[in-house]
């Protein structure tokens, strides 16, 4: 190749490299802003394709999808002057290239920084007025949209980022606080077990004073039923005696006397001194009884 097709060949090179470098693309999710010796020439480039002048001009993107940041652990007085640890994170976004890029340079450490600095203030702001019970629960949700409300607008203004959503992830209260909210709680519930207590025993002595009232109510009754049967026995045994007396008189003297003798001389070892013409001996004499 001689000379000429070399210079020829450079020739293309440099235009292809120039038209290369004068040639770019915004993705979809981003927006751009054109400087031109540092100046800013061209802002809110959409996506697509665009034109430059090489080495004078100069790209910047940004990413106008929805970014978070989690803020670092701060601690808040409420209006009780009761000291919280508060976690919490942002939901932001780049709302307007031109205004966020001459606030904050195109750099997105900064308008976090500048976000987090506004967010800390509003915080401390609404937590200042309430009681701890209604940042916890009872008006959580209204103070993070009053304080997303606040904050959105002056991002939009100062810095042309849009708030989205501000929430607190955590509340906690400072490891001696928490203690103390231990202690005081642990103490509650142990005085609330002492009432449980209390109030079994007092049940159980009523429910073992009303069982000893039915067993001594059960154990007259059943006296009382077993006293009534044994009179009707001993009735019944004794008209039984009186109709076997009244039909044998002669034979009931002598089964009387039979169970006396068995029970008078049970042993060896008993003695009577008694006149032997007594009629308790009379069938021990005669068997007919002296008939």
């Amino acid at each position: 190749m001689g000379p000429k097709g070399v210079v020829g060949l450079a020739g293309a090179l440099i235009v292809v490299l120039l038209v290369l470098s004068s040639v770019y693309i915004i993705p979809e999710t981003h927006r751009g802003v054109k400087l031109r010796f540092g100046e800013l020439v061209q802002t809110d480039m959409q996506a697509g394709l665009h034109f430059k002048v090489p080495v004078i001009d100069q790209i910047r993107e940004f990413d106008i999808r929805v970014l978070t940041m989690d803020l670092p652990s701060r601690q808040y007085l409420t209006i009780e002057k009761k000291p919280l640890d508060v976690d919490s994170y942002i939901a932001w976004k780049i709302r307007d290239v031109d205004q966020f890029y001459r606030a904050t340079g195109g750099d997105e450490f900064r308008a976090q920084s500048l976000l987090q600095s506004r967010v800390d203030n509003g915080l401390r702001d609404e937590f200042g007025v309430r009681t701890m019970v209604e940042v916890v629960s009872g008006q959580r949700d209204e103070l993070m949209h009053t304080l997303r409300d606040r904050a959105n607008e002056t991002a939009i203004k100062e810095f042309g980022i849009e708030i989205l959503d501000i929430r607190v992830k955590a509340i906690e209260f400072p490891g001696e606080v928490s203690e103390n909210v231990y202690r005081r709680m642990a103490t509650e519930r142990e005085k609330l077990a002492q009432e449980f207590r209390s109030r079994g025993r007092e049940l159980a002595e009523g429910i073992r004073a009303d069982a000893d009232r039915q067993r001594t109510v059960v154990l007259a009754e059943a006296f009382a039923s077993a006293e009534e049967t044994r009179g009707e026995g001993d009735g019944e045994a004794a008209r039984i005696y009186a109709d076997a007396y009244g039909s044998n008189e002669e034979f009931y003297s002598f089964y009387r006397s039979l169970q006396a003798y068995q029970n008078t001389f049970s042993s060896k070892d008993d003695l009577m001194v008694i006149d032997a013409n007594s009629d308790f001996l009379r069938f021990l004499k005669d068997p007919q009884g002296g008939r």
